[in-house]
């Protein structure tokens, strides 16, 4: 294995793979539907990227990570649960952790945060209904910020492929979406 070697290695590792966790995190919860599982997921992915950092060629830390954290979701939901089972669970809880990050600071009504709580839900139920390769592509794209090229390197896909997906699960939002309101 490549792996980490050296003190300037782990320095390098430190300052170019972990100040993406985050990132890590949001997408390993979108893919596996719970915070609990979502920290496994990234435990093993940062256990591999260390293992592997000694072949990182200086590209995109950041869409290299990902692409870990993608994989690593991958083979643990197929070890760990039947693929009928992923659901994005714990998604309400992220957003009031968020929300109250953000400062919202009580300056919405009551009445304006029920129904902004009420929308975020129905979008990320919404979202969680999207076939995996949808739901990935617009996580990707809409929530980690990636663009079209970093999102094909992730997901090994040609990038009209990734274009396609996203195009789809926004189609797809939007009926469910509009179907809700009537």
């Amino acid at each position: 294995m490549a792996g980490v070697s050296s003190e300037h290695d782990r320095t390098r590792f430190q300052a170019l793979v972990l100040p993406h966790l985050g990132d890590a995190y949001a997408l390993a919860g979108w893919l596996a539907g719970n915070r609990a599982d979502a920290e496994d997921i990234v435990q093993e992915a940062c256990l591999r990227a260390f293992q592997g950092f000694g072949g990182f060629a200086n590209g995109n830390a950041r869409a290299w990570l990902l692409t870990i954290v993608r994989n690593t979701a991958y083979s643990w939901l197929g070890k760990n649960r039947a693929p009928e089972l992923l659901l994005v669970d714990d998604l309400v809880a992220v957003e009031q952790k968020q929300a109250g990050r953000n400062g919202n600071g009580g300056s919405a009504t009551p009445e304006a945060e029920l129904i902004a709580k009420a929308d975020a839900t129905r979008l990320e139920a919404a979202v969680a209904e999207l076939p995996l390769a949808f739901r990935e592509a617009l996580v990707l794209r809409d929530v980690q910020g990636l663009d079209y090229r970093e999102i094909a390197d992730v997901t090994r896909v040609p990038v009209g492929t990734v274009m396609s997906r996203l195009a789809r699960a926004r189609q797809r939002l939007v009926a469910a979406i509009a179907a809700d309101e009537q």
